[in-house]
């Protein structure tokens, strides 16, 4: 009999362990609590909600109710620390995390400082970051906004210093930095300016067999290039001083190079 009482005993623990379920949150401390809305269990005894952990340690905080919150200040983080909160819950029931997007990176940055440097390296400094999101390099050309580089963003609220090496056209440059969240809508900082003393940019030959060659005076030349059919489809683009031009078919394409935006018939 009490051996029968054991097995009982065994089986039903290991039943209730396996009927709890655990939702994750993944993300970063922006200064703000979570909300929890908490059924009623499946079973109708109690609520569904069982535990909340955050890193590791145990919300001592009451969760026994409809909703409740789970404080961050008790477990002395700092803004842009990384969190993970567990939430394990009962089986039958589901848990509602009111609010997911506090724990998400939001651009909140602020520029200090932005300068390109005589060796082409464009610095700027931020202050405000709550979380780690990518920094997108963006130069003003062909009457656009052209993405050329990405800087990974620390994420944490004091200056923090970035660097990126930039390849100006001939002329007037512009730059600047991007950020885009959760919330899909970018923020942009203001334009850094650099002025390029170097020779305009040509390219040769306007009608084109096999090649195109880009030259500042007679001395080959790398560039930025892009280049689109009739239809407005882009084919090619690049960084280089020489485009293999032998796999389009003739005809005639639009072509952006340097600062300038032209055309040139492949036959």
């Amino acid at each position: 009999m009490k051996k029968i009482l054991i097995a009982v005993f065994i089986l039903f623990v290991s039943s209730s362990v396996f009927a709890l379920q655990v939702i994750v949150l993944e993300g970063n401390y922006q200064g703000k609590n979570l909300f929890i809305q908490n059924p009623y269990a499946g079973s109708g005894a109690g609520f569904c909600v069982s535990e909340v952990r955050v890193n590791g340690n145990v919300l001592t905080d009451e969760i026994a109710f409809s909703a409740f919150e789970i404080d961050f200040r008790n477990f002395n983080l700092k803004i842009g620390d990384k969190v993970v909160v567990k939430i394990s819950h009962k089986d039958g029931c589901n848990p509602k995390v009111l609010n997911p997007e506090v724990l998400k990176p939001k651009s909140t940055f602020e520029i200090v400082s932005m300068s390109i440097q005589s060796d082409l390296i464009f610095k700027w400094s931020t202050k405000g970051e709550t979380g780690k999101l990518t920094f997108t390099i963006e130069q003003f050309r062909w009457n656009k906004w052209v993405k050329v580089g990405e800087v990974e963003g620390k994420g944490t609220p004091e200056v923090n210093n970035y660097s990126f090496l930039v390849s100006p056209h001939s002329g007037k440059n512009q730059y600047r930095i991007k950020q885009v969240d959760y919330t899909g809508q970018p923020k942009l900082s203001k334009t850094v300016d650099y002025n390029c003393t170097s020779p305009e940019i040509t390219f040769s030959p306007a009608k084109v067999s096999k090649e195109i060659e880009f030259f500042a005076g007679s001395t080959p030349k790398e560039t930025m290039f892009e280049i689109y059919d009739q239809f407005g489809n882009i084919l090619k683009r690049g960084y280089a001083s020489t485009i293999d031009a032998s796999n389009l078919a003739k005809g005639a394409y639009y072509f952006n190079y340097d600062n300038k935006m032209g055309e040139f018939i492949k036959k």
